[in-house]
């Protein structure tokens, strides 16, 4: 006779089990289901790796142990990599890891150090930080992104280079007009030397740039939009490859144009804008402070949140945020300026 269990179901096979088995924690069996996420903390000597099985290893900062760090987390296949932007220090390793075809990702440290807070690890070591990345990793998921190319990495290094060497020669004009008569003419003789360096960087940027098939189709395609001049054109070439693949919002917020609510209960704060890519925004300001005056759309655009009493300066973010919005309809429809269409948006 068969006697049946209540609530159980109908027809199941009782389980056996032999004797002496365990049956699983639920600590071991999330463990099984979960795979592992690495977090690898970079200084300019060494990489301190974690995992979020609390394992740790270092390796040198340098060709063999970036080869020995990849062949190792290619053996051990993690779900995700994450490693803090840190100046560049991290440029070999991540090229390094993606071309192994492991899923790394550049985050900022802001959000690993603001996690770390939330979690309540204060202290800090390379260690410690190699394994809070890897909780990073497995807690937040960052998403991954296409690496830039060794074309856009090179022409953003350019661009890096040619602000650089503007600010040194800006801070030796502004020397020049206070220096003594002894210094004038060594101070006269680097600025000589800096406008060469300028040029010749130009001329390196102006090459990558005809170097690229993509980027001369984007240069025909942006040359109508009044406002977009070279520097401007450089810096969206090689500080937003995502133009054309994102929708509106979430380009605004990857370049810091989108105002962010700051709201409590029957509170409304003030909206404002901040993160992003600080450089490539610094560049937009600049193109839309020009589009202002001279791009049609634009510049009514700006009038009509002038009038309506908005501030000036918060009617060109606004402008920026419009202008990015349509060089990103252009690229993603492959679509021509139309100065008509743009007036209605």
């Amino acid at each position: 006779m068969i006697s049946f269990i209540p609530n159980s179901c109908v027809g199941s096979q009782p389980v056996s089990r032999k004797a002496g088995s365990k049956k699983l924690d639920p600590t071991a069996r999330q463990r099984m289901t979960q795979q592992i996420c690495v977090g690898v903390d970079i200084s300019k000597e060494m990489l301190d790796v974690g995992t979020t099985e609390e394992q740790h290893w270092r390796c040198a900062n340098d060709e063999p142990g970036i080869g020995e760090l990849v062949e190792k987390l290619q053996a051990l296949q993690p779900e995700k990599i994450v490693i803090e932007a840190s100046g560049g220090y991290e440029a070999a390793v991540v090229a390094a890891l993606a071309a192994g075809k492991l899923p790394v990702v550049v985050v900022n440290p802001r959000q690993v150090r603001d996690f770390a807070k939330a979690i309540g690890r204060l202290a800090k070591t390379d260690r410690i930080d190699a394994l809070l990345l890897a909780k990073f990793a497995q807690a937040v998921k960052p998403e991954l992104r296409a690496l830039k190319d060794e074309k856009t990495q090179e022409l953003e290094a350019l661009l890096m280079r040619r602000r650089q060497i503007l600010q040194m020669l800006l801070a030796e004009r502004l020397r020049l007009a206070q220096a003594r008569p002894g210094l004038r003419q060594e101070i006269k003789d680097h600025i000589h030397y800096l406008v060469k360096r300028m040029k010749d960087c130009d001329r390196g940027l102006d090459a990558a740039l005809r170097d690229s098939e993509v980027w001369r189709e984007r240069e025909a395609l942006f040359k109508p939009v009044k406002g977009i001049g070279p520097q401007a054109l450089l810096s969206l070439c090689a500080m937003l490859p995502e133009l054309g693949a994102l929708n509106r919002r979430e380009l605004a917020a990857l370049v810091g144009v989108a105002p962010f609510n700051w709201d409590s209960g029957t509170m409304r704060g003030q909206r404002r804008c901040w993160g992003g890519r600080a450089e490539l925004r610094t560049t937009l300001y600049m193109a839309t402070l020009t589009a202002v005056r001279y791009n049609a759309p634009i510049r009514v655009f700006y009038q009509r949140l002038v009038a309506a009493g908005k501030p000036k300066k918060v009617a060109i973010v606004a402008c920026m945020r419009k202008l990015l919005t349509i060089l990103n309809a252009m690229v993603r429809d492959n679509a021509p300026w139309n100065e008509n269409l743009h007036a209605g948006a």
